[in-house]
């Protein structure tokens, strides 16, 4: 019997498209493999798997199951691709947990962790990790820092942040201490809790990583070169980026990266294929942005470029971080 494969995409924060186009990358990358796979779209409390034809059929949440022409059909593990709520912040996981059901990412702490870029971060910095300084906000915060005590820690020019959520919507670089609270208010629409960090200067790089029972895996190096002042999310989607892989770093370096990214794989207790994201800044320092969980993953994300640098075939690693769970 083949394994049914349940891609679950959507979600209920900004990025929901972006979710639905890794999704049918994954669902492209398994065509040759010996699975069955149904893409299964979240939406709030609406739950539908996509059953071909334009159809969908609605999703009983008592074992994640659905009727397909007829036939009841209950997957066997759900490859999640949720940027955002609630596949990225432990949720979803969670559920899934509950229902006994084998899944690709890592479990509800870490993702909850990792999520929460404030949280993230100060625990990273714990092990040695380097990190921006960093400023937290909540709405309604009682006692908030007033702007001169924001900008006396970060400096200027900061970035504003969503703390829970990507990196893709909400993002201001502040150059000027009067835009500071538009782009507070900017994130907040986003987030409920906004961090502040400051601004390095350097080359940004992305590390992806994967391991199994059986093998560790760290990919090539990406260099990200925006054309627009930082890696928005126009250079993101719209091309307006060049993306090098491998990365234009020296061999040291490099090594010293992958050792890293591997190093917070194991910290974090990660599970299925992480992503880590840092800024290079003088004197060749690794300074830690972000930990991605559920990467992109269409053709041209950065995960499936830096397969193809290694030689690997995406079919391949997508089966070994389906299997680990059997």
């Amino acid at each position: 019997m083949k394994r049914i494969i349940a891609i679950v995409a959507g979600g209920d924060s900004s990025e929901h498209d972006v979710s639905l186009r890794s999704a049918q990358g994954i669902k492209s990358f398994l065509e040759e493999t010996e699975y069955v796979t149904y893409i299964v779209e979240i939406k709030g409390t609406k739950w539908e798997a996509h059953t071909g034809n334009g159809l969908r059929a609605k999703v009983d949440l008592n074992d994640f199951s659905f009727i397909d022409n007829g036939t009841k059909v209950k997957p066997d593990y759900a490859y999640i691709t949720i940027h955002g709520t609630p596949g990225e912040n432990g949720i979803l996981e969670g559920y899934f947990d509950l229902i006994k059901l084998p899944y690709s990412t890592s479990d509800v702490l870490v993702e909850a962790m990792t999520f929460n870029k404030f949280a993230l971060n100060q625990f990273l910095s714990a092990q040695g990790v380097n990190i921006a300084k960093s400023v937290l906000l909540r709405k309604g915060q009682a006692a908030r820092p007033t702007d001169k005590d924001i900008i006396n820690t970060v400096g200027l020019p900061c970035f504003v942040k969503p703390n829970a959520g990507g990196s893709s919507f909400g993002v201001t670089k502040v150059k000027h201490a009067e835009d500071l609270d538009t782009a507070i208010d900017k994130a907040m629409a986003e987030s409920p809790e906004v961090i502040i960090e400051s601004f390095m200067q350097g080359t940004e790089i992305t590390c992806g990583c994967y391991k199994t029972k059986e093998k560790s895996v760290v990919f090539p190096i990406t260099e990200v070169v925006s054309h627009n002042e930082y890696f928005d999310y126009k250079a993101k989607y719209n091309g307006e980026s060049d993306e090098i892989t491998p990365a234009r770093i020296p061999d040291e370096l490099r090594d010293r990266v992958q050792k890293l990214t591997s190093a917070i794989y194991d910290i974090l207790g990660a599970s299925g294929i992480i992503r880590v994201d840092y800024i290079i800044t003088e004197g060749e320092k690794i300074n830690l942005l972000e930990v991605n969980t559920t990467p992109g993953m269409t053709a041209t994300s950065f995960i499936p470029q830096q397969v193809r640098a290694a030689n690997l075939d995406i079919k391949d690693v997508m089966t070994d971080i389906i299997e680990n769970q059997f």
